[in-house]
């Protein structure tokens, strides 16, 4: 199963259409939050199953703050991160993927991409589209490959 991981995009749409329209076909698009009232509008972009969590900046909406998502024999973990403090390490993360049984966990926040492997659990975060912060400040997302009885493998795109 392919998923298009991404996250704070912020309301411009422009470089998600094109890692989109880059990486057509996937299975799933997961949107880590921050997406400022595109909601609806990144959900109708694709032709596939998709799911948005709320970001620190997704103030007045309806979606979800956490989900656990089980897919491909996994059980995903997706959240924004600001609510476990991810400026400050992946702790908080790990805690709450473990109290859920989550051996994956994506989130965002923090507008800089990390696939990280810590005690068995796969943190992936895709960095922002839109407002990058690590060094050379490229947008960037994550393509990640889920097959049951495997770790998903991950890999860091840019635009």
């Amino acid at each position: 199963m392919k998923i298009l991981l991404v996250s704070d995009t912020h309301g411009r749409e422009d470089r998600l259409e094109e890692a989109v329209h880059t990486e057509w076909p996937f299975d799933y698009m997961i949107h880590c939050g921050d997406v400022h009232g595109s909601g609806q509008y990144i959900s109708r972009m694709v032709p596939c199953a998709c799911l948005i969590v709320a970001g620190n900046n997704d103030i007045f909406t309806e979606l979800p703050r956490e989900v656990v998502l089980p897919l491909a024999g996994h059980r995903l973990l997706v959240v924004h991160g600001h609510r476990q403090s991810v400026h400050g390490g992946l702790s908080g993360l790990k805690r709450l993927a473990l109290l859920n049984g989550c051996d994956t966990v994506l989130f965002g926040h923090t507008h800089r991409p990390v696939i990280a492997l810590e005690d068995g659990i796969t943190f992936l975060n895709p960095g922002s589209l839109t407002y990058p912060r690590q060094e050379g400040r490229r947008p960037s997302y994550i393509i990640v490959d889920l097959v049951p009885d495997l770790s998903p493998a991950a890999q860091i795109r840019y635009l």
